[in-house]
């Protein structure tokens, strides 16, 4: 059984991450790490809680790491509980994100090593093809700045819609400089866009929410993201600071193996590809 422990925004928002987890005095709130401590570290339940659970079952206790994997839903909390102590890393974003994430919330979270790539890519219930999108068809797209910017751009590179040179990573519909469909844009939070497949005409989702919903990026994207020269590696992170740790420097070490790259290979079947 995985030993993880699963998060929502409710329980959350409830208080009960900052007073449970403060409580354990696993990690301390300002930030400076118990290095004689367990290293929990928080994580997207898919991929990334299940590749940790891998180094947890099969590479942890070898290399001496006490490795706890807890569970987020969302994209805001990972970030807040490490800057707070609550966690002592996470495991779930790349780095346009983060950037956007700190710069918005004052947080001072740093990556420590690059694991691998979700690409994103464009699902549809109704269509097999993205050239059969009609005029008006509505695409829902994340509402969060750097994955909207990316959805859109996917949506570029592939002829669907053209953006306004100088288009960056906080690109949103108004960007967009032809729009030959005239497609409709409905910006959702990532982790609904799976299921909002019935209710519109395709969605851009997320890598690891594709997979949770049991799509096959390699297989049922209609268009995906490339994975060559690709900024959107997710990566293990710390707060700022706490990059030596020596428990970090172990798990850093241990997700960059052979035996990681190849348990990536044969779960994900190119629906998430290693980054080293």
């Amino acid at each position: 059984m995985r030993n993880t422990a699963k998060f929502t925004t409710a329980v959350l928002a409830a208080g009960a991450l900052t007073l449970g987890l403060t409580a354990c005095g696993s990690e301390q709130a300002s930030g400076s790490a118990d290095t004689s401590a367990p290293l929990i570290v928080a994580a997207s339940p898919v991929p990334h809680a299940e590749i940790l659970t891998y180094v947890k079952d099969n590479l942890a206790e070898d290399a001496g790491l006490d490795l706890e994997v807890k569970e987020f839903t969302d994209y805001v909390l990972p970030n807040t509980a490490t800057e707070d102590g609550s966690v002592g890393a996470n495991y779930f974003q790349n780095q346009p994100y983060l950037d956007d994430f700190n710069k918005k919330n004052g947080t001072h979270v740093v990556p420590v090593v690059t694991v691998h790539l979700e690409p994103l890519g464009l699902y549809s219930n109704k269509i097999e093809k993205a050239d059969e999108l009609k005029s008006g068809a509505t695409v829902a797209v994340p509402n969060d700045t750097v994955n909207e910017a990316r959805a859109l751009k996917l949506l570029d590179a592939n002829g669907i819609i053209t953006l306004k040179d100088g288009a960056g990573n906080d690109a949103t519909p108004k960007d967009i400089a032809k729009n030959p469909k005239n497609l409709k844009f409905k910006e959702l939070e990532a982790a609904q866009t799976p299921r909002s497949l019935d209710d519109v005409d395709a969605a851009v989702i997320n890598g690891n929410y594709a997979i949770e919903s049991d799509l096959k990026p390699s297989e049922d994207a209609l268009v995906l993201e490339s994975a060559k020269n690709n900024p959107y590696g997710n990566f293990l992170a710390v707060k700022e600071g706490n990059e030596d740790d020596p428990r970090v420097k172990k798990l850093a070490k241990l997700l960059t193996t052979p035996e990681v790259k190849k348990f990536i290979e044969d779960k994900y079947a190119g629906s998430v590809v290693a980054s080293f």
